[in-house]
């Protein structure tokens, strides 16, 4: 009785996660059938919460973002759905180009899934990355519709804070999820390359050490239409701050552990989240 309750808890405090990074293209079928296979590895190798990255459906030309866009519970998520039911696992469907009813416009959407298929949470990207960098510009406006709503979801025994790609520079979403509860926040990207190098790994483990939570960053990696290119360098970092898991440059899998008792004694040893005096925040007084 003694092994199984130290089986049963050592099952509660744990979770086995995968990564998948891919280099998605302008061929949504093709992409599809990529990130299936990279699930079905994870799966093999026991992850109970699987995670894809940005845009995992397309990546390419902005003139054809709105012919690749689906509903919610089109193809692509109904393949999805079903790899969650197969295995019986949790499934991040990172984000795809969700038609919204604005002709020409859409939402970039990601899609959480239980282990039976069915739709446990939706997200849609609140912050949209319109920038002058000197790798071009990108005006993702352009085609996508900004989310309004910030998502907390419980996988299993655990809260999920959502989150996608550029959100990563705005910590006050991160905090709004990590007070509603979140021990995972989860980041699919596609980081481009240019930021990548110096921004990617500093946000995400910034992320972590001030929320106390895992991240779950999924990105894309390699070049894609019409010329951009993706950092990659999928990674899960604990709530220390310590990258306990990175994928190489390439497609594939990143598997770890997650150790909530970890994040607990992080938590109770460093109490930020509860020393936090909101009373006190409020606009700052000049003083000459």
């Amino acid at each position: 009785m003694a092994a199984g309750f130290s089986l049963r808890v050592l099952k509660e405090i744990l979770m086995r996660v995968g990564l998948a990074q891919t280099n998605s293209q302008e061929d949504r079928d093709k992409n599809v059938q990529a990130a299936l296979k990279l699930i079905e590895q994870a799966a093999t190798q026991g992850a109970e919460f699987v995670v894809l990255p940005e845009f995992v459906t397309f990546l390419g030309r902005g003139e054809l973002v709105w012919e690749n866009a689906e509903a919610i519970d089109g193809p692509s998520s109904q393949s999805f759905a079903a790899a969650a039911r197969r295995h019986g696992i949790w499934l991040l469907a990172g984000s795809f180009p969700e038609r919204s009813n604005k002709i020409g416009m859409c939402f970039n959407t990601s899609v959480l899934f239980d282990p039976q298929g069915q739709i446990a949470a939706t997200y849609r990207k609140i912050h949209l990355f319109d920038v002058d960098i000197a790798a071009g510009s990108y005006r993702e406006s352009d085609t996508v519709l900004p989310g309004e709503t910030p998502v907390v979801a419980r996988v299993g025994d655990h809260m999920l804070g959502m989150s996608i790609c550029y959100d990563l520079r705005f910590p006050e979403l991160y905090r709004l999820l990590a007070l509603a509860g979140a021990e995972i926040l989860v980041v699919p990207a596609a980081f481009t390359a240019y930021t990548g190098k110096d921004h990617w790994g500093v946000l995400l483990r910034a992320r972590a050490i001030e929320n106390q939570c895992y991240v779950l960053a999924a990105g894309q990696w390699g070049s894609h239409p019409p010329g951009r290119s993706c950092y990659g360098r999928s990674m899960v970092i604990n709530p220390w701050g310590t990258i306990i898991a990175q994928a190489a440059d390439g497609e594939g899998i990143v598997m770890a552990d997650l150790d909530f008792a970890l994040l607990h004694k992080i938590r109770a040893e460093v109490p930020s989240l509860a020393n936090r005096r909101p009373q006190t925040y409020t606009e700052p007084t000049l003083r000459s």
